[in-house]
């Protein structure tokens, strides 16, 4: 059969027909599209596990932060009850030391009044005495020594009271003092109590963080785990 020359010259000059046309592009986009979209269909179950077991660790992560942050403040609140003891001791001491140092001296006023009473004591004695042997009277008889009697009589019973003053001026000294220091030691047990209890009630709280988080996450990775089973596709089928 003879060949038309025109149809031969056609197909060496086109060769075949390669060119898509509209549909054939579309389709071939669809397809694409539904490959893509199957994929990400298919890992979505476990980024959703992924993503959940995320969450449940940053709940564990917070609420072992939380406690730190407890902890931290029972140490804070246990360290200032500290120092605040500290400087109610002292300042008690310094106090009770003033104290002491007043009833001290306040003896020791007593003390000189009784010591400048026998002084007088001696000198009004010794007036008497001259006066008489400037009369030649016998100073140890008679009115003479009456009056030296009743000088000494007189003297060491008023000794005898700036001696009870001194003695209680010591005594009370010794009371404010040891009462000052009684004073600061309850309260530094009470300080000392109160912030035990404080810190005993943060460190409660901080483990009840723990373990509150620690529920929360096994909450959500549980509800992440039913997720993925009921969104997974069995990949063996």
């Amino acid at each position: 059969m003879a060949l038309d020359p025109f149809e031969v010259d056609g197909m060496q000059a086109g060769g075949p027909d390669t060119s898509l046309s509209g549909a054939d592009i579309l389709k071939a986009g669809g397809d694409i599209f539904s490959a893509v979209q199957g994929g990400i269909n298919a890992a979505s179950p476990y980024a959703g596990l992924a993503l959940s077991y995320a969450s449940a660790e940053r709940q564990k992560a917070a609420a072992y932060y939380q406690q730190g942050l407890y902890e931290v403040q029972a140490i804070d609140t246990l360290r200032l009850a500290q120092i605040r003891t500290d400087q109610d001791r002292k300042y008690a001491a310094i106090q009770a030391g003033r104290k002491l140092k007043a009833a001290e001296m306040s003896a020791l006023n007593y003390t000189i009044q009784g010591n400048t009473l026998l002084r007088t004591m001696e000198r009004a004695n010794a007036a008497v005495r001259a006066r008489a042997a400037a009369n030649g009277v016998a100073y140890a008889e008679g009115s003479a020594g009456a009056v030296q009697r009743a000088n000494v009589t007189n003297t060491y019973r008023d000794v005898g009271i700036t001696d009870l003053n001194a003695l209680t001026a010591r005594i009370m000294g010794y009371e404010d003092a040891s009462s000052m220091f009684l004073a600061a030691e309850e309260q530094a047990s009470l300080t000392t109590t109160a912030a035990e209890t404080q810190a005993r009630q943060l460190r409660l709280a901080g483990d009840f963080a723990v373990k509150s988080g620690g529920l929360l996450s096994n909450a959500t990775l549980l509800q992440g785990g039913l997720e993925f089973a009921k969104t997974v596709k069995n990949p063996f089928t």
